[in-house]
């Protein structure tokens, strides 16, 4: 019995995880056959989420879309069906395992495995974001250069975030050749610069965009603010090597006294009781 009801815990957050790892899957015609059925699964889950009634988006959740990349085209009304829809397969999932619980557990289980399926997107919104603010904080010093050697040689900031998002692979400068695109579609240009700012939520490229509009407004150089920005984006990843390589040397140590050095010793003993004709 009490097997039974571990595993009914464990199904809905399993069952939360998988649902969760769909969200990562590409469009519909992604040459990844494990992307499309991953879209179509996640599709269904949609569908089934707006079945059940899509309930409001919290005011933040646009935001954290964007800072994630805006994942395989979805909007903030499209990710709260896929939460419902999360919702009710991981408590599906767990329905078998929740038969076997004693019955004054099944309702706590029960809720326990709808609400990981309905969290567990937003984990995984997170998980995303992070990973693609690290990416963008290593690209940042690089791309800040090469955005003011072209504003430098005398061209508009629009081209100049296009030519380094054509020459540059990174995130970041993806993120400036989307600036440039919809700016060049005619939409305003703060509207422009607060999706830059959503889609790469470093505090160096809100000081970018502050840059930018300071330029606009009051003919300020840009060459100068990005030369500065890009000095400081070097110096705090120096910064954040020294603290890896700080943590990473007890860690060593670590391994060095509970692993190396009882071999060591072992081999050591070993010899010595050889010499002494032991065994």
């Amino acid at each position: 019995m009490t097997g039974a009801v571990l595993l009914a815990l464990a199904a809905g957050p399993l069952a939360a995880v998988a649902i969760g790892d769909l969200a990562a899957a590409g469009p519909l015609r992604s040459r990844n056959p494990a992307r499309r059925r991953g879209a179509r699964l996640l599709a269904l889950l949609a569908a089934l989420g707006r079945r059940l009634g899509v309930v409001p988006a919290p005011a933040d959740l646009d935001a954290r879309l964007a800072a994630a990349g805006s994942p395989a085209g979805l909007e903030a009304r499209d990710l709260m069906a896929v939460k419902g829809g999360a919702a009710l397969a991981a408590l599906l999932a767990a329905v078998p395992l929740l038969t076997a619980a004693p019955p004054r557990m099944t309702p706590v289980l029960a809720a326990a495995a709808a609400a990981a399926g309905h969290l567990a997107p937003d984990l995984w919104l997170r998980r995303r974001a992070r990973r693609r603010t690290r990416a963008m904080a290593r690209e940042l010093s690089g791309v800040l250069d090469l955005l003011r050697v072209c504003v430098e040689a005398g061209l508009p900031v629009t081209r100049a975030a296009a030519e380094v998002g054509g020459r540059h692979g990174g995130l970041l400068a993806r993120e400036l050749a989307a600036f440039a695109a919809i700016s060049a579609l005619g939409v305003p240009r703060p509207r422009a610069l607060a999706r830059l700012a959503a889609a790469a939520p470093l505090s160096a490229i809100a000081a970018l965009v502050a840059a930018i509009g300071r330029s606009e407004r009051h003919g300020a150089p840009l060459g100068l603010a990005l030369a500065a920005l890009a000095a400081d984006a070097r110096a705090e990843h120096a910064r954040a090597m020294a603290e890896h390589a700080a943590r990473a040397a007890p860690k060593i140590q670590l391994a060095v006294a509970l692993l190396l050095v009882p071999a060591v010793m072992l081999l050591v003993a070993a010899a010595v009781l050889r010499g002494m004709g032991v065994g």
